[in-house]
């Protein structure tokens, strides 16, 4: 038995039913890295020895009949910007190549009460600002489907190292599609939670308006075991939401009879990559097939939602990186004689070039005189966009789309053009805008190289997408395939 080729709930079973231990489990999973991550690059760090450790503390409670938490022996890995307490947390930049947080996430205290087993930080787009995880201080994550194309980003590390079998779950953050565009690319499940969720307590910011982590998984059962360990209102983080707390394993059902779907029809009229369309097309149908009523729908401002999305943005990420300074905490230039080259030559020296560029976008969006011209307008469009989504889900129980317009493409290709870059996100930068939820799922392949399917949900209906996306993967065999790197 190969242990890495199993999903998290076979994994879990086993582990309950005495089949393998925790500490196999996690030794396999360290074999697997090393036999991949020379190649592949999905790691900025690994955490052997606490992992072992935890393994060895899971081990005991099922000698000892105590009970196990519901991700028990899962080895997990964690995006870079999710703080851990005693464990670098880089962000994948030089700025802080050497931070070491004295405190805990929200997330990663959640995971490990349900006795989840995290084996390592993934690499990501330095500050989560790229497409592909080009932008890495640490160099890029390679696609495990194709080591000459990216993963996506800027959860490619993550992304990359579920496809891998290095891990069976992960976490990543998502801003604009940072979740499901490199699940898309690598053929795996991706979930963007509804803004409010899941905590962003020891997330570093990249726009904290648009930001929410979330979970990629092998498949959708997966995705939603973790999902339900993250999920629930938390008094330290004041966007958090005090819901109901939802079992979504029990929610899951292969029937999507009579359900509502709706194809926006401005999403279908964008340019994309050949044969990205006629896949998405083949999933529609399968889901009339199923008994979903199936119409298209308008989302009239969809047009203006990256434009909206990369002004909000950046606007935001000025004002975040503003306290990378030199003075408190993360890199100090060595060459300074006054305090304006203190800030000059630090932020000069540590941070990347898709960093300065959109810190002076949003910097020139905010400035005297423009900020009404743009950024005032963008949040009123941000609000027009939202409408359409509501009012959409008045009628329908999800909308599908494609997850990205283009296939995973070469490394380098895109670096030059940053523009070509950011389209990637131009069906999935408005489910942020609007903050409401979205899965990406796997439905097809077009010349070997994997195609996302999103669904969309209104806002707190992950039960809705799930449940979707359930079904389809049960009805077209798709999900949970193992890479051969």
């Amino acid at each position: 038995m190969d242990i890495t080729n199993l999903t998290a709930m076979e994994i879990r079973e086993k582990l309950k039913g005495k089949e393998i231990s925790s500490r196999e489990i996690v030794d396999a999973h360290f074999h697997r890295i090393e036999e991949v991550e020379g190649k592949l690059n999905a790691f900025i760090k690994l955490t052997k020895e606490e992992a072992l450790n935890t393994a060895d503390r899971v081990d005991d409670k099922i000698k000892n009949g105590e009970n196990l938490g519901p991700l028990a022996g899962i080895p997990i890995g964690i995006k870079d910007n999710i703080i851990t307490y005693g464990v670098n947390t880089t962000c994948g930049s030089k700025m802080l190549e050497n931070f070491i947080p004295p405190y805990e996430s929200t997330v990663i205290k959640k995971i490990k009460n349900a006795d989840g087993i995290i084996l390592g930080k993934t690499n990501m787009d330095e500050f989560a600002m790229g497409s592909s995880t080009e932008t890495s201080y640490f160099g890029p994550t390679k696609n495990p489907i194709d080591l000459e194309r990216v993963p996506g980003g800027s959860s490619g590390g993550a992304a990359a190292a579920v496809r891998a079998s290095e891990v069976a779950l992960s976490l990543g953050s998502d801003t604009g599609g940072s979740i499901r565009q490199p699940a898309s690319f690598c053929g795996v499940v991706g979930i963007k939670p509804t803004y409010g969720l899941v905590s962003r307590y020891g997330l570093v910011p990249l726009a904290n308006s648009l930001d929410q982590i979330g979970v990629i998984g092998k498949n959708v059962l997966d995705a939603a075991l973790m999902l339900g360990v993250i999920s629930g209102n938390d008094l330290k983080d004041p966007t958090s939401l005090d819901i109901e707390k939802i079992d979504y394993l029990e929610r899951l059902s292969e029937d999507v009879k009579g359900m509502k779907i709706g194809i926006p029809k401005e999403y279908f009229a964008e340019e994309m990559d050949n044969g990205i369309k006629d896949e998405v097309i083949k999933a529609i149908k399968l889901f009339e097939t199923l008994g979903a009523d199936v119409e298209e729908i308008s989302l009239p401002n969809a047009e203006y939602g990256l434009a909206t999305y990369y002004l909000i943005v950046t606007s935001e990420i000025s004002s975040n990186m503003a306290r990378f300074d030199g003075i408190r905490y993360g890199y100090r230039t060595k060459e300074y004689e006054t305090l304006d080259e203190l800030y000059i030559n630090t932020r000069s020296e540590a941070f990347g070039e898709e960093v300065k560029r959109r810190i002076m976008a949003g910097t020139y969006s905010l400035s005297s005189g423009h900020s009404d011209q743009y950024y005032n307008k963008a949040l009123k469009v941000r609000t027009l966009i939202k409408d359409d989504f509501d009012k959409a889900f008045e009628k329908y129980d999800i909308i599908l789309s494609p997850t990205a317009p283009n296939l995973p493409f070469k490394l380098g290709e895109k670096t030059k053009s940053p523009l070509s870059m950011y389209k990637s996100d131009i069906f999935t930068a408005p489910v942020n805008l609007a903050g409401i939820c979205a899965i990406s799922i796997p439905c097809g392949y077009v010349d070997g190289l994997p195609v996302g399917l999103q669904i969309i949900g209104d806002r707190f209906k992950e039960e809705n997408i799930l449940k979707a996306a359930y079904a389809f993967e049960k009805h077209s065999s798709l999900g949970g395939e193992i890479n051969g790197l």
